[in-house]
């Protein structure tokens, strides 16, 4: 902003400004919806088991599946550190290419081993969406943090929401066969290459490529001290962000309420996704019909994710003390959870195994924003992305060896339904311990009326209040949810 003679001043500068932010934020909203447009994917596990492709159910249950568990787990931590090396459009471009791989062996690919690939392919997209998520906050300034958050992730959940409806009105309504939708659907994604071609390229990005003298540690910027002496020049590779953080995990998960929502992120998230791969199966297996209009995968997705939207958003008017209420609110929901996995187990009536899931689906969502802000409230940009990137590995593993006892035909080889049993099983154990938690917590809280905190801790009330004390700042460090 410059001053003329007379004192006024000049605006052109801030206006272009904001016509570059309101451009940036049109396009990655726009390239996040057309990505999700993929109108055959709620409707894979009846074209492969149908007369298109005619696998039987136990080469899609213990072949096909479980290989998207192992390739998840092979690519998540290279994807997650070329994200950030290569500066994210690389990446995107490989989500893309992945994509479109995808459905070309779908379409022409006629063995299990084509399949195979099809899955390891689909492993790579789920593992290059924190592409997407870190490269909109690489191109914006901090005081526009929030407002992208929300704005992308509303536009990802309108279209996986669109792409659902879309898919059930041609199923239904116009009678489409599972190979057109695969061939919009192959449509769809190549359009959706062109616009990763045109995404601007960052600059920075949060740990290989940041730019100017290191930042301060995650204890310092909690605890600064005055006059505390500058630590001589470390190596490149230890003043690096990456080794910084990594250094820092250790004392980050002594804060109660962190390690507490990254344990259920961890435990709670395999379980989810384990669900989420085997559940057409299992409405395969109830309602095994022939006729293709009959088949709702589309209008059951479209209302789990409306219904999740909804109570993510209801979750942040939540007005509680989390530090002494989060073991009980989770137990309880685990437990509802529990309950819904053991009657999609038993019912044998398809609607009410749609209504189960989709009130799981939503009770999952519910937790995903309280999580996020418990673990994000008191650490920066950078440390909150590895805590979740580490969250998300360790609840891959133990996906993965679930999957290999429970359903690879190497282990158990379990059909779909004994598999649900062993998810109520699960869910019913992480239940228990977190009711028990609960307990102890309200034991320890009748001997002392007034809890003691940790000296680093703050007290939560809400992810949608703002910390006490606390001013919403815009350096980079800062963290909005």
């Amino acid at each position: 902003m410059s001053v003329v003679d007379d004192g006024s001043l000049k605006h052109p500068p801030e206006s272009a400004v904001d016509q570059r932010w309101k451009f940036l934020v049109f396009y990655l909203c726009f390239y996040g919806f057309m990505t999700q447009i993929r109108p055959g994917e709620s409707f894979i596990t009846p074209y492969l088991l149908g007369a298109d492709k005619n696998f039987t159910t136990v080469e899609v249950t213990n072949e096909i599946t479980p290989v998207l568990s192992y390739s998840y787990m092979a690519v998540l931590v290279p994807i997650f550190l070329l994200t950030d090396y290569l500066r994210y459009k690389p990446v995107l471009v490989l989500q893309s290419l992945s994509h479109i791989s995808i459905w070309l062996l779908l379409i022409f690919g006629t063995s299990i081993l084509a399949m195979q690939f099809m899955e390891f392919f689909y492993g790579i997209t789920m593992a290059a969406r924190v592409a997407y998520s870190s490269y909109i906050f690489s191109l914006v300034t901090p005081s526009h943090y929030q407002r992208m958050a929300s704005y992308s992730r509303s536009a990802v959940l309108m279209g996986v929401f669109t792409s659902s409806v879309l898919g059930q009105l041609c199923v239904t309504v116009g009678g489409v066969p599972f190979m057109t939708l695969n061939y919009i659907s192959l449509g769809f994604m190549l359009f959706g290459l062109v616009l990763t071609l045109f995404l601007e390229q960052p600059k920075r990005s949060l740990f290989f490529n940041k730019s100017g003298a290191p930042p301060l540690s995650e204890l310092d910027r909690m605890h600064p001290v005055e006059g505390k002496p500058v630590p001589p020049a470390p190596s490149r590779w230890r003043s690096s962000a990456l080794f910084r953080m990594l250094r820092e995990l250790g004392t980050i998960a002594k804060l109660p309420q962190l390690r507490l929502w990254s344990l259920w992120w961890i435990f709670n998230s395999a379980g989810y996704y384990l669900m989420l791969y085997y559940v057409q199966l299992l409405w395969n297996e109830i309602y095994p019909t022939t006729d293709n209009r009959k088949v709702y995968n589309g209008g059951v997705d479209a209302a789990s994710t409306l219904l999740g939207a909804i109570t993510a958003f209801a979750a942040g008017y939540v007005k509680i003390r989390w530090a002494r209420w989060s073991e009980l609110v989770i137990g309880a929901a685990t437990a509802f959870q529990a309950g819904l996995l053991l009657l999609m187990s038993t019912t044998s009536h398809i609607w009410l195994c749609y209504g189960a899931y989709i009130l799981f689906r939503g009770s999952h969502q519910f937790l995903v924003p309280i999580a996020i802000f418990q673990i994000a409230t008191s650490l920066s940009k950078e440390l909150c992305a590895l805590v979740f990137g580490v969250n998300t590995f360790f609840a891959t593993i133990l996906k993965t060896i679930i999957t290999m006892i429970i359903s690879d035909k190497r282990g158990l080889g379990l059909s779909v339904h004994p598999q649900f049993y062993v998810y109520f099983a699960y869910f019913t154990l992480l239940a228990v311990v977190y009711l028990g938690a609960a307990v102890c917590v309200a034991v320890r809280h009748c001997r002392h009326k007034v809890p003691q905190e940790p000296a680093f801790a703050k007290e939560l009330s809400s992810p949608a209040e703002e910390v006490p004390g606390k001013e919403k700042s815009a350096e980079p460090g800062s963290v909005h949810i």
